[in-house]
This record gives C-alpha cells, sequence and structure tokens, in this order.
C-alpha cells in the first residue's frame, strides 16, 4: 500500500473531480477509464451554458466545461486511457475502485411507447450527440416528451439545429423545472407545454409524421425527442453483486459513497439520478477523502443501510451534500427525516414536484443523525 493504485470507471465529471483531488491528496496512481473516445462525460456534448459554477466558480459550456475537466487531470499527472470497455470488476487490479458510470435516459423502447418504428425518435442525449459532435441536422418540427429541466435543453439543441418545437408534453400538470429556465427556453421560442397528456402513439413510415397523444390529440411532427425518466448506467454494479437502490437502480451507499463491497465506491449520477453536472463534480471531490481514509487506514462499514422511505417518496440516496431524494408526483406537504424514531429534519410546507433534485443538507440535520452509522433512517411526507 505504500504506493496505491485507484481506478475510476468514467471520465465524466464526477470521475475526473475525483481523480484531481486524490493525486492532490498525494495518491500516486490514478487511472480513469472512459469508453468513449474522449473523456469528459455528457457536457462533451451539451453546448448551452449553465456549467461549472459550483465547482469551477464561472458559468461556461458544457464542451468548455469537459475540457476544463480533462485539461485539469491531466495537469494533475492522472492517467486516462480512453476507448476502454469496463465489463466486470473482477476484471480491474486495484487498490480502491470508484464507479462513476453515471446515468441515461430511457428511450423509447423501454417506455413501451406503441406505432410505428420511423427514422427521427431520439433522446435528449443522442440529439445532442447528433448535433453538437457531429454537426447533423434533424428535423424540422419536434415533439419533446417530457418537461424537466433536460427538456428544455432539448429545446435549445433543436433551436440551435434550426427545428421548431410543436409541443412539450406532460403528464403531470404542470412542468418540473425552474421558471426562468422554462421562461428562458420555451418561452422564448413560443413552444407551447402540453400538460396532463402523454405520447400514446408514433404514426410514420420511413420518418416521423406525427405523434397521438393520450388525451386523442394529433400533433404534425418529424421529430420525437424523448428526455429524462433517467436510469443510472448501472450494469457493472449489478454484474458485480452490488446492492441497489431498487426505485432508482442505483448502487447503494452510505455518507461515505462506500458500495457494500469492500474497495468499491459510487459517485455522481450512478447513485442519484439526475443530477447537474458540476454537483457530480463535487461528489467525485468529496469521496476522494473516503478512498484516501481506506487507502491509509483500511476501515470499511460492516454494513451499508439503504435510507427508507414512504410513498410518495419513490427513493433517497446520499450524495455529498446529505442526502437527496425524488418524489413520485406532485405533492403537498412537509418532508420529513426520522433516524432511531426521532425527527432530525422537518422541511416547511411547500408543494414538491417529480423530477425535480430535492436535499437535506447535512447541516440541517442534527448532530444524531451523523455518520449514519444504522440502518434507521427514514423519510417520509406529511400531507
Amino acid at each position: 500500500m505504500s504506493h496505491p493504485e485507484v481506478i475510476i470507471v468514467g471520465g465524466g465529471p464526477a470521475g475526473l473531480s475525483a481523480a484531481i483531488e486524490l493525486r492532490k491528496r498525494g495518491v500516486d496512481r490514478v487511472t480513469v477509464l472512459e469508453r468513449e473516445r474522449v473523456a469528459g462525460g455528457v457536457p462533451r456534448h451539451t453546448a448551452h451554458l449553465g456549467y461549472g459554477l459550483r465547482d469551477l466558480r464561472r458559468v461556461t459550456t458544457g464542451p468548455r466545461y469537459a475540457v476544463a475537466l480533462v485539461r485539469a487531470a491531466q495537469r494533475a499527472d492522472v492517467t486516462i486511457r480512453t476507448d476502454t470497455a469496463v465489463h466486470s470488476l473482477d476484471d480491474l487490479h486495484a487498490d480502491a475502485i470508484v464507479l462513476a458510470t453515471g446515468v441515461r435516459e430511457r428511450p423509447r423502447s423501454a417506455r413501451l411507447v406503441p406505432g410505428d418504428r420511423p427514422a427521427g425518435v431520439y433522446t435528449t442525449g443522442s440529439l445532442q450527440q447528433f448535433v453538437t459532435l457531429h454537426h447533423q441536422k434533424v428535423g424540422t418540427r419536434a415533439v419533446v416528451v417530457g418537461a424537466e429541466h433536460v427538456s428544455f435543453s432539448a429545446v435549445l439543441t433543436l433551436a440551435h439545429a434550426g427545428c421548431t418545437v410543436a409541443a412539450m408534453v406532460t403528464p403531470f400538470t404542470h412542468h418540473q423545472s425552474y421558471r426562468t429556465l422554462a421562461f428562458a427556453t420555451a418561452g422564448r421560442h413560443r413552444v407551447p407545454v402540453r400538460t396532463g397528456a402523454d405520447v400514446a402513439e408514433i404514426v410514420g413510415r420511413s420518418r416521423v409524421e406525427a405523434v397521438f397523444l393520450t388525451d386523442g390529440t394529433r400533433i404534425e411532427c418529424d421529430t420525437v425527442v424523448f428526455t429524462g425518466d433517467w436510469i443510472p448506467d448501472h450494469e457493472l454494479a449489478r454484474r458485480a453483486g452490488l446492492a441497489m437502490v431498487p426505485v432508482a437502480k442505483a448502487p447503494l451507499v452510505d455518507a461515505g459513497m462506500h458500495t457494500d463491497r469492500r474497495g468499491v465506491f459510487a459517485i455522481g449520477n450512478l447513485v442519484h439520478p439526475a443530477e447537474t453536472a458540476d454537483v457530480c463534480a463535487l461528489d467525485g471531490r468529496a469521496a476522494a477523502a473516503s478512498v484516501l481514509d481506506f487507502l491509509t487506514t483500511g476501515r470499511w462499514p460492516e454494513h451499508v443501510w439503504p435510507v427508507t422511505v414512504d410513498a410518495p417518496i419513490a427513493w433517497a440516496s446520499f450524495d455529498h451534500r446529505g442526502i437527496t431524494l425524488r418524489v413520485q408526483e406532485i405533492v403537498h406537504g412537509q418532508i420529513r427525516l426520522t433516524h432511531s424514531a426521532e425527527v432530525q429534519w422537518l422541511s416547511g410546507e411547500r408543494t414538491w414536484l417529480p423530477n425535480r433534485s430535492i436535499t437535506i443538507p447535512h447541516a440541517e440535520m442534527r448532530t444524531t443523525t451523523r455518520p449514519f452509522a444504522d440502518h434507521r433512517i427514514h423519510v417520509d411526507l406529511i400531507r
């Protein structure tokens, strides 16, 4: 252990930031394995502003943010191996492994949307790669499925590609993004947001011709973009037999980002689908301290317990800020955290939106809830 090695699987904001911080803390050998040809993660193909505020203390575009992280890792002498896919943790020989494989959107097939199978159907990620990385044209009239943060990002990408957005559709009664973001994107481009409806069918032979909504409306379009509905890239974690959070489909971690397998950590959007890039980057920085502690002392928690929840809370997990969670539906009430059957945190009464990050900060919890050494942590909602 005099020259420990750490392998990080995933070269996005979380993985690169963890690698940089580990080198700063004196870990000699840090290797990042990235399956894409270029490291940097999702920000590489997200060309709009909004990156870097929390970690770099400045606002920049996604591609510039990705380049900044890669260059910082190179200056820190982090080894970055691209075009390298990991299929089993048993193939990795290191003193510690950090999983930072990120998150993806569920495509049409996973959402079981019936109809024809024409060209012109994307997720936000595939759309942005098509437009930003490959400079290709898409259609001329699109329907965006979803109304959360990334959905409004898709509106910007479509506008950049010269494609008009006929409508955004969401089954909820309200969009789930910030008012300012909605106004600056959908409002600016005069995109109608149709609430209380979802896509029921896609029509078209060689190319999308229209969509039918669950309320019976037909919208003529040649492009459909499915947004959000996040699922972690968790296949490697599942193959390794790691304990999982069922609804989130993410590896179970504690406050130090330890999994239930000794020497294996999980960070970023792999464990909380899905937060912004800078939040994931700060996850990586914070996890470096836990990795270094393990390398130095060999300590590992005897058990990693889940944060239990009651509906309408969908799931809850740890990150560097505290506990992050999501709700299943639009609900009104107070969110409550209990530990050892005692209330340790209680929110004000308000309306909570699905697909919106909700965080219970460490700093606002009573001291007795930290470092969460047992399993008696529960989150529910008081209506």
